[in-house]
């Protein structure tokens, strides 16, 4: 099995060795010491509060608090006590001093997730705090000053919205300063073989349980399903397939039913009588890839396993950009 690139960051499954999380790597690694604020774009369980948490975790803010806040869970009327905090008596309930969201992560780093969700009233006191690097709490009249980095994360089409006068066109500039768009799993399948590695052996270690294996059946399945909930989808199914399963490998009767159908969108399905037929390129690359997994990633090894020319498996595995899956 894959092992895959990692970001040393905390969110131990934030992980992948395709090219589109590659880039992603790198742009982690260029903005995370910078104070920029930066806007994570991505559909539902692509993981952009795992980016967020590895821009704080590159930055010299990592000592400090990490505050994350989704805006579907404020409540409208109490935003700004929510996010400015409150003075003791400032209204009913209010029974004693809070700092509220902003000033709890001060010196690190606020993600702000689901941002499109705010009413535009929110967004203009959102805006307020980012132009002066203040905020007042409910009750009082005097601003403090705040010392935070802000990171927000979308699934929404921000552009869109301003085109529908539903977003801050002034409030999307201030926020958008460095961009990540996070590709759909759908969109980087070579990665879900160490996805599901990574996440059999967190239960493995979760359950104080053996390791287990998986079949490359099973592993197909997986490969070929679209994952409309990305990678919080395949870790739930992964979690389903390993709490169910009496066996230590677990096999394609182990996954949930909808995985297990013939037809599969994007899967090529053979008829008994029928071989299974794939483009060249995709085939050297599963070729290459399952060489490197049966010897560890050494490279001498797997051209020889497969009867090639070590200088020819060399432009192979960087053709392909399997360089995450060999020995340093």
């Amino acid at each position: 099995m894959a092992h895959g690139d990692r970001e040393k960051s905390g969110a131990s499954d934030f992980i992948g060795v395709s090219r589109g999380m590659q880039e992603i790597f790198a742009l982690i690694r260029k903005v995370g010491p910078r104070d920029s604020t930066v806007l994570i774009r991505g559909e539902s369980g692509t993981g952009k509060e795992r980016v967020a948490r590895a821009v704080h975790e590159h930055s010299p803010r990592r000592d400090k608090p990490f505050v994350p806040v989704d805006c579907t869970a404020l409540s409208d009327s109490l935003f700004e006590s929510q996010m400015f905090g409150h003075e003791k008596g400032s209204f009913t309930g209010a029974h004693k001093n809070t700092l509220g969201f902003i000033r709890a992560a001060e010196g690190g780093t606020l993600f702000i997730d689901e941002l499109g969700e705010l009413s535009l009233g929110n967004q203009a006191k959102l805006l307020r705090f980012l132009q002066e690097s203040s905020v007042t709490p409910v009750g009082s009249v005097r601003p403090t000053p705040v010392d935070v980095r802000v990171i927000t994360a979308t699934h929404r089409d921000l552009a869109a919205m301003i085109d529908k006068d539903e977003f801050r066109l002034d409030l999307y500039y201030r926020l958008n300063v460095v961009e990540v768009s996070l590709p759909p799993l759908r969109d980087r399948r070579e990665d879900i073989p160490a996805l599901v590695e990574m996440c059999m052996q967190r239960l493995a270690r979760l359950y104080h349980e053996p390791g287990r294996s998986i079949s490359d059946e099973a592993i197909g399945a997986l490969c070929a399903w679209d994952w409309r909930g990305n990678v919080r989808e395949l870790i739930n199914a992964v979690e389903r397939a390993f709490v169910l399963s009496p066996h230590a490998e677990i096999g394609i009767e182990d996954l949930p039913a909808r995985l297990r159908r013939r037809h599969t969108p994007g899967r090529v399905v053979a008829r008994p009588d029928q071989p299974v037929v794939q483009p060249l390129e995709r085939m050297e690359r599963q070729l290459v890839l399952n060489a490197l997994h049966a010897t560890q990633g050494h490279q001498g090894q797997a051209a020889r396993l497969i009867q090639v020319e070590r200088r020819k498996f060399y432009r192979m595995v960087k053709r392909h950009r399997l360089e995450a899956h060999t020995r340093s």
